[in-house]
């Protein structure tokens, strides 16, 4: 028997301020009679964003701001009620992102086990590996994928790490070929959003983990929205932290905030707090 349950029309009117574009029509499994408007993909200008998927950035933390207790440990946040939350945003986004440290140390499934979702429901997996780390064989991704439960990963790589013949091919799975650099050497989130978007990928769930999630924290005009689970404990100091590089003013001299959220909605599901909420541009 499945542990994901469905949601409440209340928790799915609430969200769907914050889903992509094209989650604006009810939905086969939304129980919602007259959804809200959609919200508006578009930059920070106000006009519409071109070439780009809609992206979410969600993910569980602990009141002191950790998504683990220690490097490479795997660490259990969400309660029941914000774990159904989070398959149901699977439900309604065409791909789950993740980095290959993610993939590799918590060995997530990236499918969608809402109550009534189909094959066709279900996201395509995102795994971004510039170095070559995952593997797939043996992976809980892999083993989904081949058994139908769920869609074949999609690796992002460079031309230095591509592997020609690979098992993941075996289950029509890919690998997503970007070298746009950033600044600092990484993979460009721009030249992987506008490649995604290319191979039809029209929203993006972003799950983590912390380099993911701080890496597009400091790009707010690539985030469309984000959804935080708040769980009501403290992980304590040597955690894996979602903290944002700092930045300066203008001036260089004098330390200003980080990111900030507008827009914010606070919702209690069981013990925890859901914040959703866009990332100021």
């Amino acid at each position: 028997m499945s542990d994901i349950g469905s949601l409440d029309s209340d928790v799915l009117r609430s969200l769907q301020a914050y889903l992509p574009p094209d989650a604006g029509t009810t939905h086969p499994h939304d129980t919602t009679a007259t959804p809200p408007p959609p919200a508006q993909h578009s930059t920070s200008a106000g006009a519409p964003r071109k070439g780009l998927p809609f992206v979410t950035l969600t993910y569980a933390a602990s009141l002191d701001s950790m998504i683990a207790l220690a490097p490479g440990v795997r660490t259990t946040l969400s309660g029941p009620e914000t774990k159904s939350m989070t398959h149901y945003l699977r439900l309604r986004h065409d791909a789950i992102l993740v980095g290959a440290n993610t993939a590799a140390v918590d060995d997530p499934g990236l499918n969608c086990r809402y109550p009534e979702a189909t094959i066709l429901d279900q996201p395509r997996p995102i795994i971004v590996d510039p170095n070559g780390r995952w593997k797939g064989i043996g992976k809980k991704a892999y083993r989904l994928a081949a058994e139908g439960e769920g869609k074949a990963p999609w690796v992002v790589t460079t031309s230095r790490t591509f592997e020609k013949k690979s098992r993941l091919h075996d289950i029509d799975g890919d690998y997503v070929i970007v070298d746009e650099q950033d600044s600092n050497g990484a993979i460009d989130w721009e030249g992987i959003l506008r490649t995604l978007w290319v191979r039809g990928i029209t929203s993006v769930m972003v799950e983590g983990g912390a380099t993911v999630i701080n890496s597009l924290l400091a790009r707010p005009e690539l985030v469309d929205a984000i959804i935080i689970t708040i769980a009501p404990t403290f992980l304590g100091q040597g955690g894996v932290a979602v903290s944002p590089a700092p930045i300066t003013a203008p001036d260089g001299e004098q330390r200003v905030n980080a990111a900030w959220l507008d827009q914010p909605l606070w919702k209690q599901l069981g013990s925890d707090a859901v914040l959703c909420a866009r990332l100021r541009k």
